[in-house]
């Protein structure tokens, strides 16, 4: 089996020193800088889409374009004229997720309900959809767990077929008597279906088994293919004798010769010949003379372009830079179409947690920005781009602004920025004289909100609402050691938060999923090592440690301790403390910073302190303004003890001099940012680390991580750590060993919500049982006015630069 990669000279780069700029658009090269430190600078003209767009299917004559928008936020159908680059009709649903498909008279269209367990029929006539009748599954969730995705309907409309992401089955159906003809078990996660020409087997991806199902229509039976890692998009060629399998978590595309059911060659799409994760295959088409295969990769935000006219020698032609996090690609004549699902920018949500300004008739909202649209879970609308077809010279300038807009090079993976002399080595294998690291992961707050009262950082201190008085030991540390007010979450949310902060990667399983439980659309929170679905295909921080021979324990992070003590993944199990419990807002934090106390006590004395600590403290997510529980002043002053104790006990300890402790959000999400939405606070310590320095270089999560990763001689885990600043900037090579003294609480930790009003009744119905069960966008509210009153109302909307996302005149290829 050949595999190929796509690899340009090292000529076409040049770079843009982003050092200390803020995410937006950079004005000396008309690039938009990411949180991440990648770059876009999208090809083509574009429509604005819906929240996550992450499936698009042509009827058959190309007339209509359907997508299926399957976000946080407002979830809807759009119907598209593709040649008049307009739309035709748009339709909230209630409840979505990506499955798909016209019937061949272009009369119909049938599209997932997500959750609820239904397949939604649409007839079309004059130009709009209207909802004619519903296919029943099952009961919705939670009672059924079923969630439709891929769907496949023959050309007489007798049969549909529909395959599933919670039951991993295979339903087919009669859709003129709305019937199931008969279900089969998949054995795995599914996500899309496509029929052959003949109509006599149907092709599905097992999204989390790594395989293909070949399903006999007429002997009902099932034969398995391997593929990559997370196959998602499924296509043939016209003939029916070719299928390609977009594999996410390998950077690659299976090229299946359906005869012999054989692979003929696998495909490498990402930037340079790399096995590390991150490119996210996740999509694809074929030119009309299927000469040409257009591959998306979502997380290098850009299409690889494969000759493919001789099956089995497939070549590299080059890269097109497209939108943020593209989903699907269709082509149409000479017109390459892209959903971008998180659109081209990210910007800052300084309204964040405000009321909710109603949508026109067309499901937009109109004019600026609104402030519940400023939630981070919805705040990346998505885009629709229609790209001509480039000639060889086009295609170079394209692929030349592709290598521009990435991070991420094999000689960063190789050798990282830095210095001389500073702790943080250069390569993985070099010595640093920092042995132990303490990784301290807290829970969903922006820079603005607990440091934007600091004179020395970029902050806005009308955000500010857990400042010093709240906070005395996070302020302390900051000045103490470094201030960093540069610093971003790679993550919206805890969902992916968890897993950016613990493996420098998010599958496309984590980012597509979460958005339809933070919705309140059903689903389970499985986002911290729970489903084998959602794992990195080489696992996390801890998987690396154990396969170097790093010595490494968890408190609370994907393990929980307590009565019923339980490692969420395999390399955790006999790496945890049996007493730390995980996300449980009734128990206090500085309960939690004493088990650890403890628990490092008894490994000190032994000489067994492991060289990898990941250690949870989480209670500054708050639980509103629930009556009887701690408020938010009191939780996030907790949270901040417990960190003063735990950086101080250490710093008493006879292994402080070879010591670093990294703190940091898992996310940003519950809260405003007058910079951009995913900035947030960062704290390092060490005697290591500069003390009374003010840094503005940008970071970022997987930034530290990568800092981690050389202290310990850890490979990168992704393209992302590899590529990502280090934070050597905020060490030095003299150490200084004053220890710290924690700060004692400025507020009384034992205060408990006891107000009887709007805010206390919304929080009375949080799920405050899991991280983020609740509502995040009340959650924001009722926190907002629990420290600025009950009638507070927020400051005014401040941006960081963004591009418009308006139709445009395509710029002439000359």
């Amino acid at each position: 089996m050949k595999r190929i990669f796509l690899c340009f000279a090292l000529a076409f780069l040049f770079t843009v020193n982003a050092s200390s700029q803020t995410p937006g658009k950079i004005e000396n090269t008309g690039q938009v800088l990411l949180p991440n430190g990648w770059k876009l600078s999208p090809a083509g003209t574009s429509l604005p889409l819906g929240d996550l767009p992450l499936n698009m299917q042509l009827s058959s004559s190309g007339r209509y374009l359907a997508v299926t928008n399957n976000g946080q936020s407002t979830q809807s159908l759009q119907l598209i004229d593709p040649k008049g680059q307009k739309q035709y009709d748009s339709k909230v649903l209630g409840k979505s997720w990506y499955g798909i498909a016209f019937t061949r008279d272009e009369r119909t269209l049938y599209a997932s309900g997500g959750n609820d367990n239904v397949i939604l029929k649409f007839e079309i006539t004059n130009n709009k959809l209207n909802t004619t009748d519903t296919i029943r599954l099952g009961d919705a969730w939670p009672k059924n767990k079923i969630c439709p995705t891929g769907i496949a309907v023959n050309k007489s409309n007798t049969q549909l077929y529909t395959v599933t992401k919670e039951d991993s089955a295979l339903y087919t159906i009669d859709p003129i008597k709305k019937t199931i003809t008969s279900k089969i078990k998949l054995g795995a996660e599914a996500y899309s279906c496509i029929l052959s020409p003949d109509e006599k087997t149907l092709y599905v991806s097992l999204w989390g088994d790594d395989k293909v199902g070949i399903y006999n229509i007429a002997t009902r039976s099932l034969t398995k293919i391997n593929t990559g890692s997370h196959p998602n998009e499924l296509l043939l060629n016209k003939k029916g004798t070719l299928l390609f399998v977009a594999n996410a978590n390998d950077n690659s595309v299976s090229i299946i010769n359906t005869t012999n059911h054989k692979i003929l060659e696998t495909i490498s799409t990402s930037l340079y010949p790399t096995t590390l994760t991150g490119s996210t295959t996740n999509g694809f088409a074929l030119s009309a003379n299927e000469k040409t295969l257009y591959i998306a990769n979502a997380d290098n935000n850009c299409l690889a372009v494969f000759d493919v006219s001789k099956p089995g020698s497939s070549q590299s032609r080059g890269f097109i830079p497209v939108g943020w996090y593209p989903t699907n690609v269709k082509m149409l004549g000479n017109k390459i179409l892209v959903s971008n699902g998180k659109g081209f920018t990210s910007m800052a949500n300084p309204k964040g947690p405000q009321p909710l300004l109603k949508l026109d008739n067309s499901g937009y909202q109109r004019g600026a920005i609104n402030s519940r649209e400023q939630y981070i879970g919805g705040l990346f609308k998505g885009t629709l781009s229609f790209i001509d077809v480039p000639n060889e010279v086009k295609l170079k300038a394209y692929t030349k602004q592709v290598y521009a807009n990435a991070a991420f090079t094999i000689k960063k993976a190789a050798v990282a920025a830095g210095e001389t002399g500073n702790p943080i080595p250069r390569r993985v294998g070099e010595k640093s004289p920092i042995k132990y690291v303490f990784y301290i992961i807290k829970e969903n707050r922006t820079y603005d909100q607990v440091l934007g009262d600091m004179p020395q950082g970029n902050g806005d201190s009308s955000l500010c609402i857990f400042g010093k008085k709240t906070t005395p030991n996070l302020h302390a540390i900051a000045s103490e050691f470094a201030l960093m007010d540069n610093f971003y979450v790679d993550a919206e949310v805890s969902a992916d938060g968890h897993n950016w902060s613990m493996a420098a990667y998010a599958t496309d399983f984590v980012e597509k999923t979460w958005p339809t439980s933070y919705g309140g659309r059903g689903g389970a929170y499985d986002f911290e090592g729970t489903r084998k679905a959602a794992y990195p295909r080489d696992g996390f921080i801890w998987d690396y440690c154990k396969r170097a021979g790093v010595s490494y324990r968890t408190y609370g992070e994907f393990a929980s301790g307590g009565e019923k003590p339980k490692a969420n993944i395999k390399a955790l199990e006999g790496h945890f403390c049996l007493q730390s419990p995980d996300f449980d807002l009734k128990i206090k934090d500085i309960t939690r910073e004493a088990i650890w106390e403890h628990d490092f006590d008894s490994l000190l004395r032994i000489n067994a302190v492991p060289r990898f600590n990941s250690v949870r403290l989480g209670n500054d997510h708050t639980s509103g303004q629930r009556k009887g529980a701690y408020s938010p002043t009191a939780a996030v002053a907790d949270n901040d003890l417990a960190v003063g104790r735990s950086i101080q006990h250490l710093s008493e300890s006879p292994i402080w001099k070879e010591s670093a402790v990294f703190i940091l959000e898992d996310d940003a999400q519950n809260g405003p940012d007058h910079v951009d939405a995913h900035r947030s606070p960062v704290y390092v310590v060490s005697p290591y680390v500069k003390r009374n320095a003010v840094i503005h270089s940008m970071y970022s999560t997987s930034g530290v991580l990568r800092t981690i990763e050389l202290i310990l001689g850890l490979p990168p885990m992704s393209q992302y750590d590899a590529a990502a600043m280090p934070l050597y900037e905020c060490f030095t090579a003299k150490p200084d060993l004053t220890p710290y003294k924690a700060k004692d609480a400025q507020v009384d930790l034992e205060q408990r919500n006891i107000a009887d009003n709007e805010s206390s009744r919304r929080s009375a119905v949080f799920n405050l049982a899991k991280e983020d069960a609740a509502p995040d966008l009340e959650l924001n509210e009722v926190v907002w006015k629990y420290v600025k009153g009950e009638n507070s109302i927020m400051p005014a909307p401040k941006r960081s630069a963004f591009v418009i996302l308006e139709k445009k005149k395509e710029e002439d290829d000359d």
